[in-house]
């Protein structure tokens, strides 16, 4: 039996969204969040690193968004959702399973480290900090994320799904981020594109069956 290892808003939901798609049973280990907003140090106890989400099918442990969702469907799937070899959809594929994560959720966490900065210092400091984060968010960040942005609505004018006309592990792993992108970078909501994509997989009754099983999910809204 496969257990999830489930932190409550993180990248963890996709792995319960993508189990209920493939109707695998599993179990789910529910952690919450400290103040810090950090990982439990229970999660150590499972991988190393402490960081969700992990999942463990019998001996194995297994980390990474990515490599899960891969795993999962190679395992449990028979290749669902994923595109056959050598065609232009898996090149798609397995560039966005990748992007995801190496291009785009850097900046957005670079984005929320600058924007909770001016809170965490103290009092007198504030001001330099408001001027430091504002300027970081206004020259480096805001460009860039608008630039990815622009892509993303390109990509998705051109076809319904990420990798291609098919629902694939690619739109599951781009969820996270641009769900997380909703609150932090208001540029995403002038893109209509992205937006009709968020309509699509909030839809999904997957989607809404890892809801449940996961509990509150701010990043849905």
């Amino acid at each position: 039996m496969i257990t999830v290892h489930h932190l409550n808003n993180s990248r963890s939901q996709r792995i319960l969204w993508m189990l209920e798609e493939l109707g695998v049973p599993y179990e789910v280990k529910r952690y919450q969040r400290q103040p810090s907003m950090q990982a439990p140090d229970e999660l150590r106890k499972v991988h190393p690193l402490g960081k969700s989400p992990v999942i463990t099918d019998g001996d194995k442990v297994l980390a990474e968004s990515g490599a899960i969702l891969e795993y999962l469907s190679e395992t449990y799937g028979g290749g669902k959702f994923t595109p056959a070899a050598g065609t232009p959809e898996r090149l798609q594929y397995t560039y966005f399973m990748h992007y995801a994560e190496g291009s785009l959720m850097p900046l957005l966490f670079m984005k929320l480290v600058f924007d909770r900065i001016p809170s965490r210092v103290p009092f007198f400091m504030r001001p330099v900090a408001r001027a430091i984060s504002g300027g970081a968010n206004k020259s480096l960040l805001a460009p860039q994320l608008g630039n990815h942005f622009m892509f993303i609505e390109g990509e998705l004018s051109r076809r319904e799904w990420f990798a291609g006309p098919d629902f694939t592990a690619a739109d599951i792993q781009m969820s996270f981020p641009l769900e997380a992108a909703g609150s932090r970078a208001p540029a995403i909501k002038g893109m209509p594109r992205i937006k009709a994509f968020l309509e699509r997989i909030h839809a999904r009754p997957a989607y809404k069956r890892a809801l449940d099983k996961g509990g509150a999910y701010d990043f849905a809204n």
